[in-house]
């Protein structure tokens, strides 16, 4: 089961849960033209009063996810974060559109320190932030991902784990912004920690997908290591023209 803390700490109570209702629906767990729990059952889901569940609902109307309608709840109409800039979709946009659910959690968070042979190393030097985070398809493990940022933005991870964490959306509120990226794809052996956590064998072969993403003076803000267990469902790229 995924959980989620909400905390002051984090900033306001109502933003904080539009985004995990956000989060939600933009990776299929409350599809379009579905309704997502009522007010009381959100309120018993996140221990929070009813004007929180409330603004935050008229913050997602406002911006075009739900509908909300009297005598009939709440409806979703839209799950996707921006206006698409291009024709291209991302993986998980794909897997939705296609009626599949994704949930995300976070397994750890913790600071490594870098040998100087890592490649870490010389992305950020002595040490650095690693989170590890686990995609579910439908439920079942799906992607295992392995993020390295700065050290010093340690501090600024209060969630938990077990957590729904959307790491992107948390960068955003740290002012990394991305500039570019780069992604390499190649096949590799899975360590032992990732394959339990996939509910795989140690040593399978698997896609592995490393990211690097660059600010606008093209330096390293975070590199990652994504392990997809495909037998589930493909890696799909859609182009269009």
């Amino acid at each position: 089961m995924i959980y989620v803390t909400l905390s002051r700490k984090k900033g306001p109570l109502y933003l904080q849960l539009k985004k995990i209702i956000r989060d939600r629906i933009v990776h299929g767990r409350y599809p379009i033209g579905s309704l997502i729990p009522s007010e009381p059952q959100l309120e018993q889901e996140f221990k929070v009063s009813k004007m929180t569940v409330r603004n935050a609902i008229q913050e997602l109307q406002q911006e075009g996810y739900v509908l909300k309608q009297s005598g009939v709840g709440t409806t979703v109409l839209r799950n996707s974060t921006s206006p698409q800039m291009s024709k291209g979709k991302r993986f998980t946009e794909i897997l939705v559109e296609q009626g599949d659910r994704i949930d995300k959690k976070l397994i750890s968070k913790k600071v490594k320190e870098n040998r100087p042979n890592d490649e870490a190393y010389t992305l950020f030097g002595p040490s650095c932030l690693c989170i590890e985070r686990l995609y579910l398809l439908n439920e079942e493990p799906y992607i295992f991902y392995e993020h390295r940022l700065s050290s010093d933005l340690a501090d600024q991870v209060e969630w938990n784990p077990g957590d729904e964490f959307s790491l992107y959306e948390w960068m955003e509120e740290q002012n990394l912004v991305a500039d570019h990226y780069q992604d390499q794809f190649t096949v590799g052996p899975l360590p032992a920690t990732v394959a339990y956590e996939l509910a795989m064998q140690e040593g399978e072969v698997v896609l592995q997908r490393h990211r690097y993403t660059f600010d606008e003076m093209d330096r390293a803000i975070e590199w990652s290591i994504g392990y997809y267990k495909t037998r589930l469902k493909p890696y799909i790229v859609d182009y269009r023209t």
